[in-house]
């Protein structure tokens, strides 16, 4: 019998499913493989007495990414790289050189860390494997930029708050960075390279994941000005600083690189759309009729909280509905949050008042923006006034309010798991209790 009193329980399940799915380890395991001197990479076989080996593990699962990669090959079997993250384990024995960065925005130690990972390439052959491991998180923390660290800090900055789309934020990621768009392949060249990767990118876009440091494409400098221009990025700068930008742009218009030749492959290992099937089994094993509605959710967050209401409010009695995709923010305060607190938090207002419903917005990588924490549940008891609530949307601190909700005992809104090793993009789950025998 389903209980709208259980619903913390109910979502705890459903989140756990989702993410042992994604986990990064699981997912390395399923599609690298070893015997004797034979090693398996999805469809490709390479001897390893013939070629020596490298692993470049990057991103916020790097680290499960790299130990699960090095168990399998052995750490005898691996003659260098290295794991670039977001945050390294304390008491956690790397086999491989280990270095942690800067997220959401690159800074000193995104530059620095990844140019030591990139002195283990060297005196590279053609006989040589660089087995390079991709998650998200890798576009900010690995990064060697063409513009001046506070310009491109500025100007990523500005491209995170205008509402813009990750795929957009990536266009322009690529133009001016050594690393990106086929940039590390283009480094490891003449040896060979495959990917596993970790999609944290809606409809999983090879080149849009980690802003594709082993995928090449066909994009050129002026893609990029033109999402600088679809959204003023340059408007609200110093002049100094846009005309750095402007003139790196014409730089890179009069020299073209050639795309890279030495790629194998570049392998989904993981994403949104297996965790979000792996919910919804769940959720029909606790006893919920259950509804996959997309796995390529987009757009501003508190629309798609209104949204999520609505459909909360249409659901059919004893259900589960879900939805993984991935949101955005226009940034218009200076409150604390992210796009899920955002999201169940446009949410939570048009919920007010109706009974036996949650809505719960959730990062698989339980980092959500500023916040420190992964998201929320919210009911239709959670907003007490509405003005209230619309003044902190509106001011973008979604994490004050829920905090406040939270400590003076108005329910347990807020989500904390820590960093989860893995990430593949948010979960929304919509739960109605409404008909319960």
């Amino acid at each position: 019998m389903l209980n709208f009193a259980q619903h913390p329980e109910h979502i705890q399940a459903i989140i756990a499913a989702a993410l042992k799915q994604a986990d990064p380890h699981t997912a390395v395991t399923n599609h690298l493989h070893k015997m004797g001197s034979q090693l398996t990479i999805g469809s490709h076989q390479f001897d390893l007495a013939n070629g020596r080996l490298y692993i470049i593990s990057v991103g916020k699962a790097a680290v499960p990414m790299a130990l699960a990669a090095v168990d399998i090959v052995g750490e005898t079997a691996v003659a260098g790289g290295g794991i670039l993250a977001k945050h390294l384990p304390a008491a956690t024995k790397f086999p491989l050189p280990a270095y942690e960065s800067n997220h959401p925005v690159p800074g000193e130690k995104s530059i620095e860390s990844t140019k030591k990972l990139l002195q283990t390439l060297h005196d590279l052959t053609e006989n040589d494997l660089v087995l390079c491991l991709i998650s998200g998180g890798a576009s900010a923390l690995f990064t060697q930029p063409l513009l001046p660290l506070e310009v491109m800090q500025e100007m990523t900055e500005a491209l995170l708050a205008s509402g813009c789309t990750i795929q957009e934020l990536n266009t322009v990621r690529r133009q001016f960075d050594h690393v990106k768009g086929g940039g590390l392949a283009q480094l490891a060249a003449p040896a060979y390279v495959i990917s596993l990767i970790l999609s944290d990118v809606v409809g999983n876009d090879l080149a849009a994941i980690g802003s594709g440091p082993t995928v090449s494409t066909s994009e050129t400098a002026a893609n990029a000005v033109a999402v600088l221009e679809r959204y003023k990025v340059l408007n609200g700068m110093e002049t100094a600083v846009a005309k750095t930008i402007q003139s790196t742009f014409t730089k890179l218009t009069q020299h073209s690189t050639p795309s890279p030749t030495n790629i194998l492959d570049n392998i989904i290992i993981g994403s949104i759309q297996q965790s979000v099937q792996a919910a919804a089994a769940k959720a029909e094993e606790l006893g919920f009729h259950t509804r996959l509605l997309t796995t390529r959710l987009e757009g501003e967050a508190r629309k798609v909280g209104h949204f999520a209401s609505a459909l909360a409010k249409d659901a059919p009695p004893q259900s589960a509905t879900l939805l993984g995709g991935e949101t955005t923010v226009t940034l218009c305060g200076d409150g604390i949050g992210g796009r899920n607190l955002e999201t169940a938090l446009a949410a939570s207002i048009g919920l007010a008042g109706w009974t036996n419903r949650t809505i719960t917005s959730f990062a698989t990588d339980g980092d959500d923006g500023t916040s420190g924490v992964a998201g929320a549940t919210v009911t239709g008891q959670t907003v007490a006034d509405r003005q209230t609530a619309l003044a902190y949307l509106n001011n973008n601190d979604s994490y004050t309010y829920f905090a406040q909700r939270d400590a003076a005992g108005n329910g347990r809104h807020l989500i904390k798991t820590g960093p989860t090793g893995t990430n593949v993009n948010d979960l929304i789950i919509i739960l109605n209790y409404e008909g319960q025998p």
